[in-house]
Order: structure tokens, then C-alpha cells, then sequence
């Protein structure tokens, strides 16, 4: 089983702070835990503005949120690209009161369930709640495995 995963930084301010609390061998590693099999992804950390643009051409949703997956193939290999956007992310660490690493390991772990099908939303209310407790098990089972907190 191959995992491939690349590190892209776009500019934005406070991009040291990110770059310290995620870097490229820690990236690597909650996402080829979350990986199920082969897999070759690209995590693009990047500010407001690009963020939004991205949100805004492929979700029709004007603001900047704190990760999109691009999911390109599931079989034979995962093909990703995973966008968080630093500010945002930093924002809402700190208003869950936890460490920076700790919500990019989250989210890390979540953009690359989507990238590996797993889904929670869905017009279907009750395939949604089942969809998205699943996704939750699963992340606190990864996150647990990492040695890292329950993220809900």
C-alpha cells in the first residue's frame, strides 16, 4: 500500500504559527492513518481569500470554511486535494479551546474520510444522522489511535 502526501503553504498571515503546528511529517502521518489503502493526496493550507474563492466556485457558498476535499478517484487509488484554511481553523481552535495541532489532526482525518467516500450530508435525514455518527466513530477511533482527544 502506497501513501503519497504532499504539503502545500499559501500566503497568509500567522502562516509560521500554522507551519509549526503542522508540519509535513505530522500531516503525513494523520493522513496515511486515516487511509484505508493506497493513496495519493495533496494538503493545501491557505488563507481567508483563497479559501473563499475555492468555496465560492465549487460549493456556491461565499465564505471561507475550514477544509474542502476535492476527491478525484476512490478506486484503485484515493486521489485528493485536502484545502484547510489557516485562519479559520486557528479561529475555531480556539473558541473549542484546543491546541492548533489537535483541530488540523481533525480535520486532516475528516477531509480524508470524504476523500475515501464517507459522507454526512445528504438530502436523506435519516442516511444523514447514520452517515455522519459513523464518520464520528471513526474519527474519535483515529484520533484515539494518534494518542490525540476526542475532537467532539
Amino acid at each position: 500500500m502506497t501513501t503519497d502526501i504532499s504539503l502545500q503553504w499559501g500566503a497568509f498571515d500567522g502562516r509560521a504559527l500554522h507551519k509549526a503546528a503542522c508540519t509535513a511529517v505530522l500531516v503525513k502521518r494523520w493522513v496515511a492513518h486515516a487511509c484505508q489503502g493506497a493513496a495519493e493526496i495533496t494538503v493545501r493550507i491557505v488563507g481567508e481569500d483563497e479559501a473563499r474563492a475555492l468555496n465560492k466556485q465549487f460549493r456556491h457558498k461565499d465564505y471561507a470554511t475550514n477544509i474542502l476535499t476535492f476527491d478525484y478517484a476512490t478506486e484503485p487509488v484515493v486521489c485528493a486535494d485536502l484545502v484547510l484554511c489557516g485562519p479559520v481553523v486557528a479561529r475555531e481552535a480556539a473558541e473549542q479551546s484546543k491546541p492548533l495541532h489537535h483541530h488540523y489532526a481533525h480535520l486532516l482525518i475528516h477531509g480524508a474520510l470524504h476523500a475515501q467516500g464517507y459522507d454526512h450530508e445528504t438530502n436523506d435525514r435519516d442516511a444523514l444522522e447514520m452517515e455522519a455518527l459513523e464518520m464520528e466513530a471513526l474519527e474519535i477511533l483515529l484520533m484515539g489511535a494518534l494518542d490525540l482527544p476526542c475532537p467532539y
